[in-house]
């Protein structure tokens, strides 16, 4: 396990007498691409203003190396900041936008030049030293703000959602270089971004927060996979939510069928949910299938169909390669791998989603 670089310990913080974050504890490890991920409002960012010094916590310890730097303010912190709004000085070249931090040190020209050099080849941007920012694409201007904030050598880097105004295809290509670049600087990413595709392809780690609580911690396969509440389920890609009974260890049963499953440790007959990813839901003939319905909705993705089966208790959303005419009858089928049981959810937590 890599050594420990930041410790959130008991962060709370209210704004105007609402609760933004509630009790949070979040350990972050050297050289981890970490992702805060969760609906507006969700408190990700103000978890990012406390880690940068921007914002202070109502109660609580920020330990950054093993010391306690809550009352540090933002330039005595070894960490930088990217903001979606790239903050780049118009007055100033590529080059000079680059070179600030170190111009502030009063660091030799010679060796600033040659710095600067460094990190534009990292951020593919070599050749571009004397170009006007406003010249530049978005997706240029990024790099620039990338490479301004890895310039001064920080432990660790904070993105704020820096990919949301660029349009798809760019954002996609600078995820792809957000995650080679962090791989070859070895210094700790923490990003925010309410894009769950995003967060699942480019993390270590992902924390998934809602209403100023994590729901869930884990590996973007674990997220996906086996998600810890029906939150997390509905917010981590797409899922058939079901309601039904966890008749012993390895058994399920829901829609008045029964299904082997790899989940244990629930009690005998307990209430719980499954999840069926649509992907996950194979169609077959209907006297092959364990349940059946009418395809009812088509819809072509590209890369596959989404179809709406509509069963005896509820509409299915399936997944396939495969074309289904409208109004056609299907088995459904799924292996014991892919249904995940979860606890059923409490009804507080319900009203908050």
């Amino acid at each position: 396990m890599s050594k420990k670089i930041i410790e959130l310990k008991n962060i709370t913080k209210s704004f105007e007498h609402q609760q933004i974050l509630n009790d949070i504890n979040l350990t972050i490890y050297e050289n981890e691409f970490l992702t805060l991920l969760g609906p507006s409002g969700c408190g990700k960012t103000t978890i990012l203003r406390i880690i940068g010094g921007f914002v202070e916590a109502d109660s609580g310890e920020v330990i950054f190396d093993g010391k306690n730097i809550a009352a540090l303010p933002p330039y005595k912190r070894e960490i930088n900041t990217v903001f979606q709004k790239y903050a780049l000085f118009p007055f100033m070249n590529v080059e000079e936008n680059v070179a600030f931090g170190l111009t502030i040190k009063k660091m030799k020209k010679s060796e600033i030049h040659q710095k600067v050099l460094r990190m534009l080849k990292l951020v593919g941007l070599e050749g571009f030293e004397k170009r006007n920012v406003n010249q530049l694409s978005g997706g240029q201007q990024q790099r620039v703000a990338i490479a301004r904030a890895l310039i001064n050598e920080p432990k660790v880097l904070l993105l704020d959602e820096p990919l949301g105004a660029l349009d798809a295809k760019l954002r996609k290509d600078m995820q792809t270089e957000l995650k080679k670049i962090q791989k070859e600087v070895g210094i700790t990413f923490i990003f925010v971004t309410h894009d769950q595709e995003e967060a699942l392809s480019m993390s270590d780690t992902v924390v998934v927060m809602n209403h100023g609580n994590i729901q869930q911690i884990g590996s973007p396969i674990d997220i996906y996979n086996e998600p810890k509440n029906r939150f997390v389920a509905s917010f981590i890609g797409e899922s058939n939510i079901i309601p039904g009974i966890m008749k012993e260890d390895y058994l399920v049963h829901f829609d008045h069928c029964d299904f082997p499953c790899v989940d244990k440790g629930f009690l005998p007959n307990e209430e719980i949910e499954v999840v069926l990813r649509p992907e996950d839901i194979i169609l077959s003939a209907p006297e092959h299938g364990k349940l059946t319905g009418v395809v009812t909705d088509i819809t072509f993705k590209g890369v596959h169909y989404e179809i709406i089966v509509k069963g005896e208790y509820r509409n299915y959303k399936v997944q396939t390669t495969k074309y289904h005419e409208i109004a056609s009858s299907v088995g459904m089928s799924v292996i014991p791998d892919n249904i995940h049981v979860m606890h059923k959810m409490k009804e507080e937590i319900h009203e908050t989603l």
